[in-house]
């Protein structure tokens, strides 16, 4: 199984924001970051996400440790309704991001994911690594 290790940042809410990512397949390690200049950090958290995923062109088992519980409840919970209310909440209003969570959600159905929520600066080695990598991102 691959593993991955996601994260977003942003500098400001909205501001200018980084995304990265660390990609475990067997004994590689790739690292994969980008930046965007006016962002906020949901967008940047489920860009990580997605662009971790598109990585690879083949469908992959893949399990992804995020300390997003944004993207974590929104990809295996609350899109399940927002798709059956038309892209609405429960409260009746667009959901936000979108565009980003449609990707999300094609991705997930390519893949098999196995979707883990990590505590945020609890100690983790990898998901510090890559909160690191998602500021320096944001700041480029």
């Amino acid at each position: 199984m691959i593993n991955i290790y996601t994260d977003g940042s942003c500098i400001g809410n909205p501001g200018p924001g980084g995304w990265a990512a660390i990609i475990l397949n067997n004994d590689k390690q790739n690292t994969i970051c980008g930046r965007k200049k006016n962002t906020t950090n949901n967008q940047m958290e489920l860009m990580a996400a997605i662009k971790a995923l598109t990585f690879f062109s083949r469908k992959q088992k893949i399990r992804i440790y995020t300390d997003s519980n944004y993207v974590k409840e929104g990809i295996t919970s609350w899109i399940k309704v927002w798709k059956k209310n038309n892209w609405k909440t429960t409260n009746k209003k667009k959901v936000k991001n979108i565009e980003l969570w449609i990707k999300l959600n094609n991705l997930s159905n390519f893949h098999e994911i196995e979707w883990k929520w990590v505590k945020a600066h609890s100690g983790d080695p990898l998901n510090d690594m890559v909160d690191k990598l998602a500021k320096k991102a944001a700041l480029i």
